[in-house]
């Protein structure tokens, strides 16, 4: 970058920083010469005694005889900034080159917080405040979240609520059908496993026959559920987050609100409804699949006959194990959607933002789903089921 001028590189000056204090309390620093990388050039120290022999209130930074600059002067100016905020004196930069002042924008626009967080940390008492506080900030945002969705769900089953089934056919097809394949890998993976270790441990009793047993009602009371819930968790929850994110900062959301039709209506609730009607069936296939893992083990690698497999499988099942596995399927996929649509909802205005939000929703979607588990386990227990 270089000023207009038809001056040679070998005649240009080299960069200088003059210190001119006024009597009301503004010192002027007049920048020229060449300010490039690889050449001599003043030192922010400088300015920094400069401020400590004088009362400054104000620094004008005026590079209007610079010939040459690149990110020589960029560094320099920085600095400088970075000194005049330290000290409280306000700094005049409207006599610096066009390009410096929009690169200085854009580098204040994402200022370093984990450094300065790690450099002022405030005393335990007080995070321990801060934390508490930010836990009960959130509990107030999904209470607000689940109080706009219940009266969508309303407006939803009396044919009132806002969206388009077109939208709604394809968010069933995406977490149904198109979810199969990875169900399917690992269910039967699940399967093969428990059968296995199972066999592996009742092979020393003689009962090489219970391994139909252990894993029918491993799949359908526990395994097959929370299979699916995590599985959709990191599929179809990011999804919903990083979708609801990226329209945050495209506005479409705003969009939306601007035109009268309900975020919750048209964005969120489809996606609610999709999960929470595919997941079901999602968790039956992945019993059955489950269920063929543990035979594949039993009958190729421990000798028992298919039909004795799967009467032993039969045996070991009611009607109530089964009802109970679709239960917590549903409960774990209204989970997954409602957390990935909140962490969408959620999301900043820039694409560290939707990240972040995207990796929020799968880790606080596993954790409840497993918080989930154990309390239906416990409910279930309780009831006899």
């Amino acid at each position: 970058m270089t000023a207009p001028g038809t001056m040679s590189e070998a005649d240009t000056p080299p960069a200088e920083a003059r210190y001119e204090p006024s009597a009301d309390g503004v010192l002027v620093v007049r920048l020229a010469g060449a300010w490039r990388l690889g050449t001599a050039r003043p030192h922010p120290s400088d300015l920094a005694r400069e401020l400590e022999g004088r009362p400054v209130r104000k620094i004008a930074l005026d590079a209007s005889q610079v010939t040459r600059w690149d990110t020589a002067l960029l560094t320099w100016v920085r600095a400088v900034l970075e000194i005049c905020r330290e000290r409280g004196v306000d700094v005049d930069r409207s006599r610096l080159p066009p390009g410096i002042g929009r690169l200085i924008k854009l580098s204040e626009a994402v200022p370093d917080r984990v450094v300065r967080e790690a450099a002022e940390r405030p005393p335990w008492i007080a995070r321990v405040g801060i934390a508490t506080f930010r836990l009960w900030k959130d509990v107030v945002e999904v209470l607000a979240f689940l109080g706009r969705i219940v009266p969508a769900l309303g407006r939803f089953v009396t044919f009132r609520a806002q969206y388009r089934k077109s939208d709604l056919m394809l968010l069933i097809q995406d977490a149904g059908v198109q979810a199969l394949p990875i169900v399917t890998l690992v269910s039967v993976i699940v399967g093969l496993i428990l059968a296995f270790v199972g066999a592996v441990q009742l092979r020393l009793f003689g009962a090489d026959l219970y391994v139909a047993n252990l894993v029918a009602i491993a799949m359908v009371r526990e395994m097959g559920a929370l299979v699916v819930g995590i599985v959709m968790a990191g599929r179809t929850g990011a999804a919903f987050a990083a979708q609801l994110g990226t329209m945050k900062v495209t506005e479409e959301i705003d969009a939306l609100t601007t035109f009268g039709i309900s975020a919750v209506d048209f964005l969120v609730l489809p996606r609610i409804v999709a999960l929470f009607l595919m997941m079901p069936f999602l968790c039956l296939y992945s019993i059955l699949l489950g269920i063929v893992g543990g035979a594949i083990v039993g009958v190729g690698m421990f000798g028992l006959s298919p039909e004795l497999y799967f009467d032993q499988t039969l045996s070991a099942l009611s009607l109530t194990d089964l009802w109970g596995g679709l239960f917590r399927g549903g409960v774990y996929g209204t989970l997954v959607a409602v957390i990935g649509c909140l962490r969408g909802m959620q999301s900043g205005s820039n694409a560290a933002a939707v990240g972040a939000a995207t990796t929020s929703a799968v880790v606080t979607t596993i954790v409840m789903i497993v918080i989930a588990d154990g309390v239906i386990a416990v409910l279930f227990n309780v009831l006899g089921i």
